[in-house]
């Protein structure tokens, strides 16, 4: 059986490689009218299965255990409660969603399994008096493997949460990186759903019982984020799939039988094991008048419509389990061999903290943003864990912020008003009644100084660290290295910024954003200019690494990107040790001059988001924000080398942002000026140039179509090269 056993493993993850790496094929068959995903897959699932001899060995000990099983009645009155756990996998998207939705989901699925949905009470009249209360109940775990305490949620950050169509790459996913307990939650002890952004084109799939997988993680239900629960990223028609699957996961099969195509007719040749659902070829719709299969008189004696509002079919007025389907579920999980039984066991209950004692474990809490201007508002929000009856806040200093929006140190989630700049640390104390815990989070709220005037520049002279300034804020969403202060050069003092970035593995992803500038007093017509000056080696085995440039005018709640520095354009030369720069030529200098009048406010912010993959050290110096200037992006052009500089324009042709590269030996006042086919100037951009390598981007959108050609004219150097506007 062992070495059985482990083909039949091997067979699958092998197979489950190979399906990922398939064309999907949108099977509209297979879905309710006006979808875009197939309803179900798990007969799809179950038949890939079916497909592997070894497996059908394996698995005829579990059909035949149950099939005693079913033989057996089970005792109305006992309520069977299944531990339960959310695992919510995403890439930082929608999918991600709250634990709210959650809870909703849940709540939606114990109300059909108990019969608790009002819509019961109007069945089709050929169908009164058969809806029933399966006597089965989920419970939210809060205990995880290692005994620790949690919410009955984990949530895991991977890309695979978009790569669906291998569902064990998911399960793997999460078993190593979820923000709970790393390793397997096992399908005997718990009932786990996976949350996905997309799971195959599915909505949702999970298994038949077996003993195949009864320990298995993967001995779990697939959903897709938006056929969870009623709110949230999804809706009511959408919200009933939990309870389709669960369904599937307790050994029923769809009404119309054992395929995932419903309204075909050969359905009619098809059973579903269960006497009192009629023969049907299923509906995709709420098709009250189906009669797919004249003639099924198995359990009535007589002629009957199909029951379209059965959960196991994919109508949108599903409503109820059936006796006869509610004993199937209940047989399912009296069999030993598949894991079922020892899920509702007490003893597993206790274990896995299911027993709907609930107590306080873990005060938590959060905020919907750490960083603000001075006079906002900061919304403190209670995620205390499994049950809060009172709270006490704690902020300080003491002084600096008031409670505001009717809220108190009392209230579960207070409102604050900061009035003054400063960090702020801040604490929770929560009780149930009898337990009490703690959170406290450290220099939590960063309140930013009053605004700085123009001209704006930091050259990162005045500080002793980065960390703990209200100037700036280092970002590090890798807790790895992140931006620090370089004490020993810089391209005009002393010191400047550095990002230890050589020697770190895989992608990482850091920032550096200011504080707000006030731009307020610029007039609309006139130009400003974001200069900044950085040093950069990659290494030969680095991936692509970019550097880029965001702005805001609303003091940080809203970004838009306005540069970006990537591959060879961030920097062409490699370093196999860690590099620094030891020359003014290492420097290069980049002038944004693509931010509009839109941003000239009280709040601009500027953040400057470093994406390393293995690359080297990359320094930053001399940010400054003056009057003056043009635009954007960098991409690929021509290139002309002369004697006094070498310049460079790209792309070319143009439609939007034309970008404009020369190399100077010396700082110098530097004019740029378009000139169309006849010789007509129609547009002149003066900067200061310094010694290095200069961006400038301009925008060529009020240029008509046609040849150009931008001429350059500083105190020592002169170049020309001509574009094409497209």
């Amino acid at each position: 059986m062992k070495i059985l056993l482990f083909i039949l493993s091997f067979s699958f993850l092998f197979a489950g490689t190979n399906f990922a790496q398939k064309t999907r094929v949108f099977d509209p068959t297979n879905a309710r009218d006006g979808e875009s995903v197939e309803y179900c897959h798990q007969h799809v699932k179950m038949r890939e299965l079916n497909n592997d001899i070894n497996f059908r060995a394996i698995n005829a000990e579990s059909e035949a255990e149950f099939d005693q099983k079913i033989k057996e009645s089970t005792p109305k009155g006992v309520v069977y409660k299944i531990p339960v756990v959310f695992h919510v996998l995403h890439n930082e998207g929608v999918e991600n969603i709250s634990d709210e939705q959650i809870y909703d989901a849940l709540s939606i699925l114990n109300r059909d399994f108990r019969k608790l949905n009002a819509d019961t009470a109007n069945v089709n009249a050929d169908f009164e008096g058969m809806p029933a209360d399966s006597e089965i109940e989920f419970v939210l775990s809060t205990k995880a493997p290692n005994g620790q305490c949690f919410k009955g949620i984990t949530r895991t950050t991977s890309v695979v949460s978009l790569q669906g169509d291998d569902g064990t790459a998911q399960v793997s996913a999460i078993v190593q990186g979820n923000d709970v307990y790393n390793g397997t939650w096992a399908g005997n002890k718990y009932l786990n759903f996976f949350v996905c952004g997309d799971i195959g084109g599915a909505a949702g799939y999970t298994y038949n019982p077996g003993n195949w997988n009864a320990t298995s993680m993967t001995n779990g239900i697939w959903v897709r984020h938006d056929y969870t629960g009623s709110i949230g990223t999804s809706s009511v028609g959408t919200s009933r799939t939990l309870t389709h699957e669960v369904g599937h996961w307790l050994n029923l099969s769809h009404t119309w039988g054992g395929d995932n195509n419903p309204n075909v007719s050969t359905s009619c040749n098809q059973d579903d094991g269960v006497q009192d659902t009629p023969l049907c070829i299923g509906v995709t719709s709420c098709n009250q008048n189906s009669n797919g299969c004249s003639g099924d008189n198995s359990y009535w004696g007589f002629d009957i419509r199909d029951n379209v509002e059965n959960y196991m079919d994919y109508s949108y007025c599903s409503k109820m389990y059936t006796e006869g389907q509610r004993s199937r579920m209940r047989a399912a999980l009296q069999v030993t061999s598949t894991g079922r039984k020892n899920l509702w066991q007490v003893s597993n209950l206790n274990a896995t903290g299911a027993t709907g004692d609930l107590v306080l474990c873990k005060a938590q809490f959060e905020a919907d943003r750490t960083t603000i201007c001075s006079g906002n508002e900061v919304q403190l929000t209670d995620d205390s864990y499994n049950a809060v009856s009172s709270w006490e806040w704690t902020i300080t200093p003491a002084t600096g912020w008031s409670y505001t929006g009717g809220t108190s140190g009392t209230s579960q989630d207070p409102l604050i008003l900061f009035s003054s700049e400063g960090l702020y640390s801040v604490s929770l104390t929560a009780t149930d009644g009898s337990s009490t815990d703690v959170e406290t989070k450290n220099n939590y709220i960063r309140v930013l100084p009053s605004a700085a005037g123009l001209p704006y520049w930091e050259g990162f002279e005045s500080y002793s660290s980065l960390q703990n300034l209200t100037t700036w804020e280092v970002v590090n969403l890798n807790s790895n290295n992140a931006f620090t202060l370089e004490s020993s050069f810089g391209n005009s003092g002393s010191k400047c910024a550095r990002l230890p970035n050589f020697g770190q593995q895989g992608e990482n992803i850091d920032e550096l954003i200011s504080q707000s500038i006030d731009l307020s007093s610029i007039p609309e017509t006139e130009d400003i200019t974001l200069s900044f000056r950085y040093a950069y080696r990659s290494r030969p085995s680095a991936g692509y690494e970019l550097l880029k440039v965001f702005v805001s005018k609303d003091c940080g709640e809203v970004w838009s990107q306005k540069k970006t520095l990537g591959g060879n354009q961030l920097g062409s030369e490699n370093s196999n040790t860690s590099w620094y720069p030891t020359s003014s030529s290492d420097w290069k200098t980049v002038h944004v001059t693509n931010i509009n009048e839109s941003f000239y406010t009280p709040g601009f912010r500027m953040r400057f988001r470093f994406e390393g993959d293995g690359g080297n050290n990359l320094y930053l110096d001399d940010i400054n924000i003056y009057q003056g200037g043009p635009s954007d992006e960098l991409v690929t052009g021509i290139s002309e080398s002369l004697d006094e500089i070498s310049l460079s324009i790209y792309p070319n042709p143009v439609e939007g942002n034309v970008s404009v590269d020369f190399d100077l030996f010396k700082n110098q006042n530097v004019e740029l000026e378009i000139l169309d086919v006849l010789g007509k100037s129609v547009q002149t951009i003066s900067i200061y140039g310094n010694v290095g390598v200069n961006s400038v981007i301009i925008d060529s959108a009020p240029f008509a179509k046609g040849t150009y050609r931008i001429q350059l004219n500083g105190e020592s150097v002169t170049a020309t090269l001509p574009f094409v506007k497209l």
